[in-house]
């Protein structure tokens, strides 16, 4: 099912749904697509506090460019407190434990707020991603939050997104333009070299299997949505 087509039937099959965009290129063409034919997709944006400035201006440009309102999340101000106060700011450099914290309290928790009343959500996760994302389902049931969840850019190759975002002139975040290839928060993400997998700019301290925040856990159990 190509991408219109897709979100289409998501929109008016699964409402209310919401698309959860970290900004990233692939989010930023799915947004596009949203406001072209003026879906019913909710755009949401988790600010975990610690985003890059480049991250933020793409915020208020997506803003400017499409006349859409995209809601933002941001972590429980007492737990980022707690969280530092007992660790240090930094703190997730030390221990995949510390690291994991750290994100379920930016990322993981806001998540679920935002997800609160909504059937369905959409990521911009695709199967090139990751190894561990090579599985990746075009629609999955999330255990986690209890609702349907869809990846229609799962199947799409790194060159079918930038080609999207340059017939369309579609903004995106200029940390692309320095060899980022995966943005996170600021501390967590850098450039990569070639030949280096595009999610090895972040949480480059750790082992591969770890590399992923709680946003998309992949377990054997995770059924098709039908």
């Amino acid at each position: 099912m190509n991408l219109e087509r897709a979100l289409h039937h998501i929109a008016f099959h699964f409402s209310p749904v919401a698309l959860a965009s970290s900004l990233s290129a692939e989010d930023m063409v799915i947004t596009d697509m949203i406001a072209r034919f003026q879906l019913p997709i909710e755009v949401f944006v988790l600010n975990t506090g610690r985003l890059h400035a480049e991250t933020l201006t793409l915020l208020e440009e997506t803003r400017a460019r499409y006349r859409i309102a995209i809601n933002v999340y941001e972590p429980d101000s007492r737990a980022v407190e707690q969280y530092v106060a007992a660790h240090g700011r930094d703190a997730f450099y030390g221990s995949v434990e510390l690291r994991k914290r750290c994100c379920e309290i930016r990322k993981v928790e806001p998540l679920r707020r935002a997800l609160a009343g909504k059937r369905a959500w959409i990521t911009g996760q695709r199967r090139e991603h990751a190894a561990s994302r090579a599985a990746l389902a075009e629609s999955e049931f999330d255990l986690d939050n209890g609702l349907h969840k869809f990846n229609p850019l799962a199947a799409w190759s790194e060159a079918d997104v930038w080609q999207y975002v340059r017939t369309h002139q579609v903004p995106y975040n200029r940390l692309y333009d320095q060899g980022y290839r995966s943005i996170g928060c600021a501390p967590c993400s850098r450039p990569v070299v070639a030949g280096e997998d595009p999610r090895a700019g972040r949480w480059w301290w750790e082992i591969a299997e770890h590399k992923e925040c709680g946003l998309h856990p992949r377990k054997p159990e995770l059924a098709h949505a039908r």
